[in-house]
Order: C-alpha cells, then structure tokens, then sequence
C-alpha cells in the first residue's frame, strides 16, 4: 500500500498556533458569515455571493482606476498602462459572473424576488462611482445615495475630480495638443459628449502612430475599457431579461427598458467616432 503522502516532510508549515494563518490574513471565517439568506429559496445564496463577489471586484477596478487616473497626471504612462489592461481584465471577470447567474431561471428568482424590497443593484455605490471615475456623470445618480452622507459625499468628491479621460486629454494637452478648455480647466459634473476638437486630435494620433505612439497606446487602453465595459452592460440586460422579462426593476426602474437606454451611452466617444473618419 502507498503511503498517503505527507507535506511536513517537504517542509509545509503545518502548525499555525501563534502564527498567521490563510484564513487569518484573508478574514476567510468574516466573509463567509455575511451571506444571510431570508428564505429557503436554493438560489438565494446564488444571487447573493454573485453580487457580493462583484462588489470586490469593483472595489479593486475601482482602486485600479485611481491608480490609473494619477499615473497619467504625473506623466507616469507605462504604470498607467498596466493598470488599465488590469481594469479591463476585472471587468472580464465582472461579465463572467453574469454567465453563472444565468443558470438562475424566472421560477428560481420568483421564489424569493418578494423579500428583496426595494433593494437593487441600481443602488450600488461602487458602481456609481465606476461611472462617474469613467466620465458618466449624471449628477441625478446622486440621489440614491443621499440617504448615507459618506457615500454622498464620496460621489460628490468623485465630481470635483477629472475623470479618467479628460486626465488623458489633459496628458495630450501636455504633449501640445489643443484641448478644449472644458477639458482642463472644469469640473466635469455632467456627461462627456463627443467634442470636434477632441475627434481631431485621436484622428492626427492613428494618422501618425509612430510619431504619437504613447497616447495611441492610451486610447487603445481606453477603447478595451468600454468595449468590456459595454459587454458588461449588455450581459447585465441579458441576463435581466432572461430572468424577469420586462417586469419593472425592485428598484423602481423601468428595468430592461432602462438597462438598454444604458447601452447608448457612450464613455469616450471621440475615440469611436475617429474609426469612420481614418
């Protein structure tokens, strides 16, 4: 008989009285208490880890963003770049977990639907504050948050702050292309539109790449960004409509019909609309 193989006699720490452990360091006992199911409903624990499991990879896109935002003010774009691609491969991750609560059915969700209330990932601050640190900024996505003054205060911060791509167009500005001054010297609190001036500056960076090989580099970065990003709303609708057809959202959202008016939004258009133009 083959004896069981041991891992002490490599060498495997196997006593951890006094010392740090796995689930020590990751508070692995605190996590897995904070699924509280409120019905016998089998698929309850399956709504609840998908979102909650998405929230932390918000937290870190979100930490990866910051990160990413104050690369480029310091003309820092190599570290930039690498946590774009990061952002852009959570995100990936994000649209994966829509592929798992898929398997729920409309019978599934309906027996437990009821006792969420009013809640409703339409509330979900990180979120939020993903739009907002992209450029989506509609200053009426405020609201549900008023309710919570840190978190209020967190999305209004957010606002005073350039997002992701006017700190790009800053960086362009800083390299002796002409930006607009909305760009530069504004609190950005609404929505960025598409902007004449900004599609003719990516069209004489992808007329000239070898000449302008960094900020070509960026926008490729920003285009993965909201091409993930745009799968990611796409698979939230899907995934709804699949569910719940076109009932309203328990958030009081017209639910499908407002998750596709999301889908026209545009993050970054200019670096779209440059691709007819070239």
């Amino acid at each position: 008989m083959t004896e069981a193989y041991n891992p002490a006699k490599d060498g495997a720490q196997m006593s951890f009285d006094g010392r740090m452990s796995y689930g020590e360091y990751l508070h692995i006992d605190q996590i897995l208490e904070h699924q509280k199911c409120l019905s016998d409903a089998p698929d309850e624990l399956l709504f609840i880890i998908q979102h909650q499991t998405s929230e932390l990879w918000m937290k870190l896109l979100l930490h990866e963003l910051g990160s990413a935002r104050s690369a480029i003010a310091q003309d820092r774009l190599p570290q930039a770049f690498k946590m774009m691609s990061r952002v852009s491969r959570i995100l990936e991750q994000l649209n994966n977990a829509w592929d798992v609560l898929r398997t729920m059915t409309p019978s599934d969700y309906s027996t437990f639907r009821d006792i969420l209330g009013q809640s409703s990932g339409f509330q979900s601050l990180q979120y939020r504050m993903i739009e907002f640190a992209l450029g989506n900024r509609n200053t009426a996505m405020v609201k549900p948050h008023e309710h919570v003054p840190d978190a209020k205060k967190m999305l209004e911060d957010e606002l005073k702050t350039p997002s992701l791509y006017h700190e790009v167009l800053r960086y362009a500005a800083r390299q002796g292309f002409e930006i607009p001054d909305f760009a530069l010297n504004e609190a950005q609190t609404t929505p960025h539109t598409a902007d004449a001036q900004i599609t003719k500056l990516w069209s004489a960076v992808y007329l000239d790449t070898a000449k302008h090989w960094t900020l070509y580099e960026l926008a490729e970065k920003l285009v993965d960004i909201e091409d993930y990003f745009r799968r990611w709303r796409f698979n939230h609708v899907t995934t709804v409509e699949r569910i719940i057809g076109f009932k309203r959202g328990t958030g009081g959202t017209s639910g499908v019909h407002y998750l596709k008016r999301m889908l026209a939004v545009e993050l970054f258009p200019e670096l779209w609309n440059v691709r007819t133009e070239l």
